[in-house]
Order: C-alpha cells, then structure tokens, then sequence
C-alpha cells in the first residue's frame, strides 16, 4: 500500500513528535525546534506551522515539550513558544503568516552566510 504525504497534498495538520516536514527536501537545510505549552495550542500551532512552511526550501524537525518545569527552566513565557537554536523564536499562537515571514527571513539570513 502506498502513502501520501498529507503536505505535498496540500492539507494541513497537526505534525507529530520527531516528525520532519517537508522530509523528502534532503538538499534543503534541516533545523530541529522545540515547541512549549499545553498540548492544545502547540497542536493548533504545529497545524499552522505545517500550513506556514510546507512550500518553503527547509525541512523542520519538531520536538514538543509540555513540561511546565521544563518550560520555566527554558525561560518561557508564553504558550506556545517555538525555540530554535536554544533561543525563542516566535511566541504565542501566531498566524501562519508570521510564521512563514520569520522562516523567510532566516533563510535570507542563512544563505548570506554561506
């Protein structure tokens, strides 16, 4: 039996666990993030995420973290809180849109780089 990815088809959902979006990109950079927060709205943000950055060149490995002590060790403020590269990233439940700029922008800054 043959599976489709729910991303390339355009649908979006809620991601899971480890999951990689947009795995199948191996020539597009690979950054790990860690979403904070009660499970109800980092699922609401993971769904925006997938919308967000299912056209964009990068692939995205998503780790939740629902632990309150966790988060407060993390310096967390507000739920949800997307942290790359130990620093937060974007906070609250963002609009897909804000997350698509801030993706677009660090790509930008990326690629200055190489």
């Amino acid at each position: 039996m043959m599976t489709s990815d729910p991303l390339s088809d355009g649908v979006c959902r809620s991601m899971k666990n480890g999951e990689i979006l947009n795995a199948g990109q191996t020539d597009s950079p690979l950054f790990e993030v860690f979403l904070y927060g009660d499970r109800v709205l980092t699922e609401k943000f993971s769904k925006r995420l997938s919308c967000a950055l299912k056209h964009l060149p990068l692939r995205l490995k998503l780790h939740y973290v629902h632990d309150t002590d966790k988060a407060v060790e993390a310096g967390i403020a507000a739920d949800p809180t997307l942290v790359l590269n130990g620093k937060i990233f974007l906070e609250g439940l963002v609009q897909a849109e804000e997350i698509t700029a801030a993706f677009k922008s660090l790509l930008a800054d990326k690629e200055a780089i190489r």
